[in-house]
């Protein structure tokens, strides 16, 4: 909702600006499919150049991400710390009954309850593989907190790809809008035997490439790259609520302060109240009574 709104008023506000200062947009729209077919093309192109393919798909389902958002909210926080607390509580009580849950999430009750969460990959196999080292008895809990750091940091880096991708693509425009610009002059100076009003008419169209470069740099592009970072940090709270809670739980801690260590972890505009999340876990307590 807020990226549509906000590409309606950069236009309204550029290109109404220009006309309320007596501009003439016919120049504008005149020249404006050659120099986007050259400025935009040699950006795809060199997007192209510095990406391979499952790259160039994961940035293009990025793009989205501007105008959804981030996937993750409130009431998801809160089902993850629920679904959390079931793995731990049942890993308490019976170590051997969890690992039919975390070998096969798929056809677990306990994740069947939460599909949204089942359905991320990335989230399940987190909580799956983090349980299955607890199972281990791993000596060290620092241990296992470190090679899940490391998995996030990687996940992460994967994840903000298509945003580096998109904001060198955002550097390289005004670039290549000069580029367009010079050849337009090239093309005026071919033509230095007409009139002034035809010359003016060609020079303004070469500055087109100019204005196009730094306007779909600094004013799409550019943001785009910078909303897609911010949602992909912004999704990543999920994942280190996972891994808060899972370490506490190897250092021992009961459940119920395992939770709330995620609760408290969780960013403040999605952290479910306390009051709220005690409501749902004494749900599932009577459920599983």
């Amino acid at each position: 909702m807020f990226g549509i709104l906000g590409i309606a008023v950069i236009f309204i506000m550029v290109f109404g600006g220009y006309l309320a200062a007596g501009g003439k947009i016919g120049i504008i729209l005149h020249s404006l499919p050659f120099e986007l077919m050259m400025i935009g093309g040699a950006a795809i192109g060199a997007f192209l150049i510095g990406n391979d393919g499952p790259a160039i798909k994961h940035t293009i389902r990025d793009v989205g991400k501007v105008f959804k958002g981030a996937k993750w909210k409130p009431d998801d926080y809160r089902d993850l710390l629920c679904l959390l607390f079931e793995l731990i509580r049942l890993g308490r009580q019976n170590p051997v009954a969890i690992e039919e849950h975390i070998e096969e999430p798929e056809a677990s009750s306990i994740f069947g309850k939460y599909p949204k969460i089942l359905a991320d990959k990335e989230a399940i196999a987190l909580i799956s593989d983090t349980l299955r080292a607890a199972s281990m008895n791993y000596d060290d809990p620092h241990q296992v907190e470190e090679v899940l750091e490391k998995r996030m940091e990687a996940s992460q880096h994967h994840a903000l790809h298509s945003s580096h991708a998109l904001q060198t693509m955002a550097d390289g425009l005004p670039a290549l809008g000069i580029v367009a610009a010079v050849l337009g002059v090239i093309k005026t100076m071919a033509s230095i035997d007409q009139p002034p009003e035809i010359l003016g008419k060609m020079i303004g169209g070469a500055l087109v490439g100019t204005f196009l470069g730094v306007f779909l740099s600094y004013g799409l592009v550019g943001p785009f790259a910078a909303k897609v970072k911010d949602v992909v940090d912004e999704d990543a709270h999920f994942y280190t609520l996972i891994r808060e809670v899972l370490v506490a739980n190897l250092h021992n801690h009961t459940a119920n302060i395992c939770i709330e260590v995620g609760r408290q972890n969780a960013p403040l505009h999605n952290r479910p109240s306390f009051n709220d999340l005690e409501t749902a876990l004494k749900s599932l307590r009577q459920d599983a009574a």
